[in-house]
């Protein structure tokens, strides 16, 4: 079989964007950001910390939160993990530190 000498007429596709980088670009503003931790929340606590910590690295990364919140950036690494138990008052710090606070509503 011979094949046709002649260039193809398509063009090559553009290679996909990542669904993390477009993620993280969302989670820069902190609506969006928050809108993120309540979905994140409503699926239970080990999504919650999950999203935490997306939402921590999109918005400067662990290193900036824990100076801003002035948490031990290997505690703040622990309390973002699958496993980590936060207590109020550091899920509470971090918060603050990203602009955002917990609000509870009647439902």
């Amino acid at each position: 079989m011979c094949w046709p000498s002649r260039t193809p007429r398509w063009k090559p596709v553009k290679s996909a964007v990542k669904f993390e980088e477009i993620l993280r670009q969302r989670l820069q503003d902190s609506e969006q950001a928050a809108e993120y931790l309540t979905a994140c929340f409503e699926e239970g606590p080990e999504v919650f910390l999950l999203g935490l910590r997306d939402v921590v690295e999109a918005q400067g990364g662990v290193r900036r939160a824990a100076r801003s919140s002035k948490l031990n950036r290997e505690s703040l690494y622990r309390l973002l993990s699958r496993d980590g138990n936060p207590r109020l008052s550091s899920l509470n710090a971090v918060l603050s530190s990203l602009g955002l606070k917990v609000r509870f509503t009647h439902v």
